[in-house]
């Protein structure tokens, strides 16, 4: 069995009345390739802005290599080998 890099269970994010992710968790496996897909207004891009420390969870744990790992700060995130990218269309 492949060794979970990345374990988030129970995350939950709210903005005033509108409940954005509900319980969400995710098992990342080393050596695997993951996608994660839904229509707009799924909470995708909440989701990454949650784990690279861009918003903070309400609920929720986050295991890094099999640590505790807590999306803080972006620089933080970044040291601990997280990283992400946005959509720009301009080049």
């Amino acid at each position: 069995m492949s060794e979970t890099i990345l374990k988030v269970a129970g995350v939950s994010k709210r903005f005033g009345g509108l409940q954005a992710l509900s319980d969400v968790g995710i098992h990342i496996q080393r050596g695997q390739v993951y996608g994660l897909i839904g229509p707009n207004g799924a909470g995708k891009t909440t989701f990454f802005n949650v784990l690279t420390g861009l918003y903070t969870p309400d609920s929720g744990t986050f295991e890094l290599a099999g640590k505790p790992y807590k999306p803080t700060a972006v620089h933080e995130v970044a040291k601990a080998g997280i990283a992400r990218t946005f959509q720009n269309i301009r080049l």
